[in-house]
């Protein structure tokens, strides 16, 4: 099997545990994608859902995906588990290992090319989320919702014959003030950054991946999700960080490691 090697990869938002995660997509960019080191940088393991709805939703494909992590913690990759507001729970076990995983609340990355970035999920700094719990309860489950219709949505263009197309991104960035949230969120962040005196920022929470440069001199990056877009965060052997949208860049992106091989 082709796979594509990476110094670092950064994961986050999974949400393991819904039926809003793409699990497939994930297992399989798990099963092309090897890196000396993976962060898994908070909402992994989505406790939340089970603690507001009753019953318990856990696929086969889900464990799966969490195999996957422990194997390759145990060929080597050093892998880190940052945990965020929707398993918190684990929060009181940083400091500790679970079969190879470390457990920490934040750490410090060191990139090839010397620059040095803080890697949290970022909900301490969401007032909502610290301020208003029972709000942020209510807003997952109006975003669960929104997922819910943005899979019966794809499954109607799939039968007409188009690709995958999240709605629920597309109304996110077209509301004014969630994009003035997104704003601030960076804003608060890069701030952050500069206290911490660290060239740069990693973090998920908001499911939104991108990679910009903020005041300070400060570089946020955010690795996404894997309920909407598919995207993760990577590092090559240079140092350089890029967004990967498996969806639309894997097959892209196969190909490219396949060619060298095919060169020698």
């Amino acid at each position: 099997m082709m796979k594509c090697h990476y110094r670092s990869v950064w994961i986050s938002d999974t949400h393991l545990g819904t039926k809003g995660c793409k699990a497939e997509y994930l297992r399989d960019f798990l099963d092309h994608v090897e890196c000396d080191n993976l962060y898994l940088v908070g909402d992994i393991i989505d406790l939340w859902s089970w603690n507001v709805k009753s019953g318990f939703y856990w696929p086969t494909l889900h464990s799966d995906i969490v195999q996957r992590v422990i194997d390759k913690a145990r060929q080597g990759t050093r892998v880190i588990y940052i945990p965020g507001n929707h398993d918190e729970q684990f929060r009181k076990h940083a400091g500790m290992l679970f079969n190879g995983v470390e457990i920490q609340l934040n750490a410090i990355h060191r990139c090839a090319d010397g620059r040095r970035f803080l890697v949290m999920h970022g909900d301490e700094f969401d007032s909502i989320v610290c301020h208003n719990r029972s709000l942020a309860y209510i807003g997952g489950e109006a975003y669960e919702l929104l997922l819910m219709v943005n899979r019966w949505f794809n499954v109607i263009r799939k039968l007409l014959g188009f690709k995958y197309w999240s709605l629920s991104a597309y109304l996110k960035h077209k509301v004014k003030n969630i994009v003035q949230f997104m704003d601030n969120y960076q804003h608060v962040l890069s701030l952050e950054a500069h206290k911490q005196q660290v060239d740069g920022i990693i973090c998920g929470h908001i499911h939104h991946a991108d990679i910009c440069d903020m005041e300070f001199g400060k570089t946020y990056c955010n690795t996404g999700d894997w309920v909407e877009s598919c995207t993760a965060l990577v590092e090559d052997e240079a140092g350089r960080l890029t967004v990967i949208r498996w969806l639309e860049d894997g097959y892209k992106l196969l190909d490219a490691a396949e060619q060298p091989a095919k060169a020698a």
